[in-house]
């Protein structure tokens, strides 16, 4: 049965009148800290031998002399208008910067996400078919373990074995260097297949595959534990039983029966986890040299860029923030046991 009306209406509404209030304390929480931080942007962008005046010009024009609130107000009134700011650095518009490069790290997160409820369903189903064999000892081993190691360490191993030992990919970045990236989206997959050249697609997945496995494997673990778990115990529920006993075959039990109520949880898990690919992404792309907004979020903490720092996190939370609310209205939709 599933629910609808207005109680999911106002359900609905009240999840979307919570976003905005999400956004406004991320927006708070990151220009205060930033503000608190050690570091002076003036010193990154002339550094420490500049001359006092020179120093005290570049404040002003940067507006780092104004007071805290009135930082405060214009940062926030910008973001009300869709304006960021510029970059201390290089005057660059953020809004640019962030555009240039979310691209780059979607289709990265895209794929990982797809790599990671693939082998997450397979290893977690061979679990569910074979309880307490080797198989299924060999999925949990799979799944602690996978979840357990540290992303960096991971994609530097992966970088060891097969891009420098057996030379099969490359160590990193996003596109071959000799070639010209197509234009269009930013996407670089959907810009090849859109201009037909397949030579560009070639060299795309090439870059892409090591980083989207690396980070795909490391987020498996989850979904192949969640799934696991909550097959497992539907199977055993009284509603299933009740169809063995009308002598259904267990195929259509299990795709019919149990594991519709079972991927209500693990969708729920999903949302979470497009959260952590965050801190996961950020470490892939370090690691793999991939030119997306957390290789651009690093480089701005070291060169204490504010504007850029902040544009680039508020976007990341909006990200976060808007696939948690599609979520949890999708698992209200769908599964009448959610109180709303």
């Amino acid at each position: 049965m599933v629910k609808t009306g207005r109680s999911l209406f106002r359900y609905g509404i009240t999840r979307l009148a919570l976003a905005p209030v999400m956004l406004w304390l991320v927006a708070t929480l990151v220009f205060l800290l930033l503000r608190v931080a050690p570091g002076d942007p003036v010193d990154a962008v002339l550094g420490t031998r500049a001359s006092a005046s020179a120093r005290e010009a570049l404040r002003i024009e940067l507006g780092l002399d104004k007071s805290i609130y009135s930082q405060y107000f214009h940062f926030i009134t910008g973001l009300f208008h869709g304006d960021f700011g510029s970059a201390l650095i290089n005057q660059e518009p953020v809004s640019k910067i962030i555009f240039s490069t979310l691209p780059a790290s979607i289709e990265l997160a895209f794929f990982a996400l797809v790599v990671a409820i693939c082998l997450g369903f397979v290893v977690g189903f061979s679990g569910v078919a074979k309880p307490e064999k080797t198989i299924d000892l060999a999925g949990r081993f799979y799944g602690i373990g996978t979840y357990a190691l540290p992303p960096f360490w991971a994609a530097m191993m992966a970088q060891l074995c097969f891009a420098v030992l057996l030379g099969w990919l490359p160590v990193g970045g996003r596109f071959p260097p000799s070639m010209l990236e197509p234009e269009g989206t930013g996407f670089l997959i959907l810009d090849s297949i859109f201009a037909a050249d397949y030579d560009a697609l070639r060299g795309a997945l090439r870059h892409l595959v090591l980083p989207a496995c690396t980070l795909g494997i490391l987020l498996s673990g989850i979904f192949s534990r969640a799934l696991r778990l909550n097959l497992s115990r539907t199977l055993n529920s009284d509603y299933v039983e009740a169809a063995r006993c009308r002598g259904l075959r267990e195929r259509r039990v299990i795709l019919r029966h149990a594991l519709p109520n079972a991927l209500l949880p693990v969708l729920t898990i999903i949302g979470i986890t497009i959260a952590s690919l965050i801190g996961g992404v950020l470490l892939i792309e370090l690691t793999f040299s991939w030119p997306g907004l957390a290789l651009r979020l690093q480089e701005a903490i070291s060169q204490r860029d504010y504007p850029v720092v902040q544009g680039i996190v508020v976007v990341v939370a909006a990200l976060v923030v808007w696939v948690s609310v599609i979520v949890d209205l999708m698992v209200a939709y769908i599964d009448p046991r959610v109180d709303y």
